[in-house]
């Protein structure tokens, strides 16, 4: 009788000592361990680089998501296109780009945004200003089956106050081919 005891005490302390070390090491792929940062980053891009920025504005109007889209606009936004028609310039600001945007982003049923080449990359030396002249395929489709289909370059002045902080649109030049 005592040895059976002893056993039963020496068997549940074993289980006990299994049962604690496999529920310690045990990973809920449910639950993922928290990492720093924005978890989304690598998905949508980091707006803190200019590639991140270029994905990140990509990733807006593909997912047609002003919430990505609108931190991308800097408060001071300028956006100007050439009316070929009356020969003028035509311009509009952040309010009016984001309106129009997602206007845009409501009535396609898909969009895409291909970035190509880059034309020109100018920076200033404190790594808070940009200027990136790019090439650019873009295709809309509407609802029913209309699809629009433009390419041309982005003039785009990017802006941020320190190296920290994510780049923002302040100027768009479009110089589409129409």
């Amino acid at each position: 009788m005592y040895k059976g005891n002893y056993t039963n005490r020496i068997v549940n302390f074993c289980a006990i000592l299994i049962l604690v070390l496999i529920s310690s090491t045990c990973l809920n792929p449910f639950a993922p361990e928290y990492k720093e940062g924005e978890p989304l980053e690598n998905l949508l891009g980091n707006p803190t680089t200019i590639s991140g920025f270029y994905t990140r504005f990509q990733n807006a109007y593909k997912l047609r998501d002003t919430t990505l889209y609108g931190p991308l606009i800097h408060p001071e936004f300028t956006f100007t296109y050439r009316n070929p028609d009356q020969n003028v310039d035509v311009s509009w600001g952040r309010v009016e780009e984001l309106m129009s945007t997602s206007r845009l982003f409501q009535y396609s049923r898909e969009i895409d945004l291909t970035w190509n080449n880059v034309i020109v990359e100018l920076t200033n030396g404190l790594g808070t200003e940009a200027q990136i002249i790019r090439r650019f395929d873009l295709i809309v489709s509407l609802e029913g089956s209309d699809v629009l289909r433009t390419d041309g370059s982005a003039n785009f002045v990017l802006q941020r106050t320190d190296t920290l902080q994510p780049w923002k649109l302040i100027r768009w030049r479009d110089q589409s081919d129409l």
